[in-house]
């Protein structure tokens, strides 16, 4: 399992929330098995569990919790910054073409394709959207919202790509958008 690190947690916390707040969310019960399929380790408190931890009778973990955010950076500042990148997101949704999410989910059906070369794909698309999109926000707020609307109506048309789209979109976005998410949520 790749190693986890702040800046990961931090990009699968707010994509993960964005996705929860989202309007016309079709895929609801797949979201929050992504916490019991360990894609997500954030609970409450913006921590995670080792690995090496047991589940107690009384639903508590044993093991010792780890900080994986800025003390700044809490549950609460995802949940409101996640909210309002939602309702741009519902604004941007109607401008994203049925064959650009269609071309992604036949790429994310591709099992031949390698991580990098989805991201890659991935990243084309929120770069010619971005471009086709008029507005006057910052390129990568648009970047962010755009990447994470991707991630919801590729889930919305398979839902059964959530997991392998999630994934993608956290490294798409960490590679791309780490500094720009950690100004926002320190903001």
């Amino acid at each position: 399992m790749e190693q986890i690190n702040g800046s990961v947690q931090m990009e699968r916390a707010l994509l993960y929330t964005f996705l929860e707040v989202s309007s016309d969310c079709k895929f609801r019960e797949q979201l929050h098995s992504l916490q019991s399929l360990g894609t997500l380790s954030f609970l409450k408190g913006s921590c995670y569990y080792d690995d090496e931890v047991e589940l107690q009778t009384d639903g508590n973990r044993s093991g010792h919790m780890q900080n994986v955010f800025d003390p700044e950076v809490n549950e609460e500042v995802i949940r409101i910054i996640a909210a309002q990148l939602a309702e741009i997101g519902d604004q941007f949704d109607k401008e994203i073409k049925a064959r650009v999410v269609n071309d992604l989910v036949q790429h994310f059906l591709n099992e031949n394709l390698s991580g990098e070369e989805i991201t890659r794909r991935m990243s084309e698309a929120v770069e010619g959207l971005a471009r086709a999109i008029p507005s006057d926000m910052e390129r990568e707020k648009a970047m962010l919202v755009l990447a994470m609307v991707l991630t919801k109506k590729i889930a919305n048309t398979m839902p059964s790509l959530l997991q392998r789209v999630f994934s993608t979109t956290v490294s798409y976005i960490s590679q791309q958008l780490h500094n720009y998410i950690v100004r926002m949520l320190r903001g």
